[in-house]
């Protein structure tokens, strides 16, 4: 994948004005690393050789006033040299931060925006490396490479005309070494760029597991596998520090050929520019100006090459970004929007096939009606489809054959977020974040008052448990709720889905951490609930759904049955038997 260029130049554009400040500072810096060498040619041809300036105005001045002269110049143009490299380095350091900055904001958006099957084929620690760290190259490819190459071209420019005016002769010898330097720079360029790219994706398979090992640490320790994990991750480890070896090989290299090339042509330069000193051609200082804007000439050159090996490993990680950001949303986003009153909940299933892989169905023609207000039961056993069904319902996958409808309208004709505000979700398994637990449980409603979330938790019957925690309900939550019990953190997020207050609820296990006493206390809270809200509840414990309007039995893929308890049990079907398997009849 080639970077876009017009891409890159679109996270530069808002900062145009502070980097065509950035571009005078260079030209200024230029001109000055341009005077370094002069205050050092009079000294030595005017005050101590006595050759007068040309210039009519200080042509009179004694040999100690000039002197004096020339060295508080150089003085003051280093000064200067150094006060302008400091202001340039703010300034574009400050505009790479915030393209960075922006390039995160988008990746960040973009990657929250993407469905959950492109994220069911990408690895969160890959995805982490290249909001965290890839990032950072449009820096590295605007900032520190293009001001370098920038700051360079201006410096050959100038020096060119100064050097051809000195003696042309030298010039072009000195320019001799620059082809040879070009193909450098081109043949070792695309080495580089590969090696940077892979170095980068080993990296990003240390960060994928470590993230996999940290969030799975219990089991880890619980099945005694650290040797085993261990080996795994010092296997990643070595593929990328060798990775990252063969890309500072391979620069170091690069590096090394450039040197070599410039000191050969540097003591050709010397060798040929003394002997036009001995023959009277050129001065002892213009042969020191002259060596001196050699060492600044081949500096620049160097400078370039070395940038541009700099460059090659940048393009890098913005092409892995890029590449995210190049990946189509799986979800085309609708323009309906829902009445100001929400939705009815009058929800219906037309049939509907899904499937995660092709030619591997997990839905197949399934058809279901669900009037506002009813509250269905969906079991089955694992596999059957059961949380597949409810996810089409905000969206989070899209059927490959049939429709969902809310209220009559096809979902995807939905604004993606209006849509999703009419469903409240209880999710297995039950996620927490580490902020307070009154911030937890407004999660969905950011507005909402404490006593609202303090009635939600009543009806989740938490709120006795949060009274006892050391700040209550301004408790921060531990990582991945690691300071509640699972049953307290299924009560957490169940308190969320209440105080979201939406006309559609989706009830995915929701007593399946917690004793039989919390059950029923739960349960009651979850009839207030509700009423008047279309439900849907994922149960394998089935005493949860025995006061459910219907029950739907899935198994692979389709409906075989749905009625309420009691019909159900009576005909012995399906549902009977699971019912009767679980509970031992």
């Amino acid at each position: 994948m080639k970077i876009p260029g017009q891409r890159v130049l679109a996270y530069l554009w808002p900062y145009r004005y502070p980097f065509l400040a950035a571009l005078g500072q260079v030209f200024l810096m230029s001109l000055f690393e341009l005077a370094k060498p002069w205050p050092l040619k009079v000294v030595i041809d005017n005050v101590l050789a006595g050759k007068p300036l040309p210039l009519q105005a200080v042509s009179s001045w004694p040999a100690q006033t000039l002197l004096i002269a020339a060295c508080s110049a150089l003085v003051l143009i280093y000064l200067l040299l150094g006060g302008l490299t400091v202001l340039n380095n703010f300034t574009t350091i400050r505009i790479g931060q915030r393209m960075v900055n922006d390039l995160r904001s988008d990746l960040y958006t973009h990657l929250q925006r993407l469905s959950l099957a492109f994220h069911s084929r990408h690895q969160v620690g890959d995805l982490l490396y290249r909001v965290t760290a890839d990032t950072y190259a449009i820096q590295t490819l605007t900032m520190n490479g293009l001001f370098p190459i920038l700051s360079a071209l201006v410096l050959l420019v100038g020096m060119f005309f100064v050097m051809v005016r000195l003696d042309w002769q030298l010039t072009l010898l000195a320019l001799g070494v620059c082809p040879i330097l070009f193909f450098s720079i081109s043949f070792m360029g695309a080495r580089i760029s590969a090696a940077a790219t892979q170095a980068r994706e080993q990296e990003s398979a240390v960060y994928s597991i470590v993230q996999r090992a940290m969030s799975a640490i219990r089991v880890i320790q619980a099945f005694t596998k650290e040797e085993e994990e261990h080996r795994a991750f010092m296997s990643a480890s070595h593929r990328s520090l060798a990775a990252s070896l063969r890309l500072y090989t391979l620069q170091t290299l690069y590096s090394g050929v450039v040197n070599v090339v410039i000191a050969v042509g540097t003591a050709v330069v010397v060798w040929v520019g003394a002997r036009h000193v001995l023959s009277g051609q050129l001065t002892v200082g213009e042969i020191v100006v002259f060596t001196s804007y050699l060492a600044s000439l081949y500096g620049p050159i160097n400078s370039i090459s070395q940038t541009w090996g700099l460059i090659q490993g940048a393009s890098a990680g913005v092409r892995r970004v890029f590449e995210i950001l190049e990946v189509e949303k799986g979800l085309a986003d609708g323009s309906r929007t829902f009445p100001s009153q929400g939705a009815r909940g009058d929800v219906s299933i037309e049939n509907v096939s899904f499937h995660y892989v092709p030619g591997q169905p997990v839905l197949k023609n399934l058809s279901l009606r669900v009037l506002p207000g009813q509250t269905v039961a969906i079991v089955g056993p694992t596999g059957a489809g059961k949380s597949t069904l409810v996810s089409l319902l905000p969206r989070f996958y899209d059927p490959q054959e049939g429709r969902v409808t809310i209220d009559g309208i096809d979902v995807r004709e939905f604004v993606l977020k209006d849509l999703r505000r009419q469903i409240s979700m209880v999710l297995q398994p039950p996620l927490v974040f580490p902020i307070s637990v009154a911030e937890n449980i407004a999660y969905g409603r950011p507005g909402a008052s404490r006593q609202d979330i303090v009635q939600a938790a009543k009806l989740a019957r938490i709120h006795d448990t949060i009274e006892r925690l050391p700040q209550g309900y301004d408790t921060v939550v531990g990582e991945q709720g690691a300071t509640l019990s699972e049953g307290e953190r299924q009560r957490l997020t169940i308190a969320r889905a209440i105080l979201r207050n939406a006309p559609i609820l989706i009830l995915d296990e929701p007593t399946s951490s917690v004793d039989a006493e919390t059950e029923a206390l739960i349960m009651e809270g979850l009839r207030k609930l509700t009423q008047g809200r279309t439900t849907f509840i994922i149960a394998h414990r089935l005493s949860t759904v025995r006061q459910a309007d219907r029950i739907v039995v899935l198994r692979d893929g389709r409906i075989v049955e749905e009625g309420k308890f009691e019909d159900l049990m009576q005909k012995e079907g399906p549902f009977a038997l699971l019912y009767r398997t679980q509970f031992s009849l």
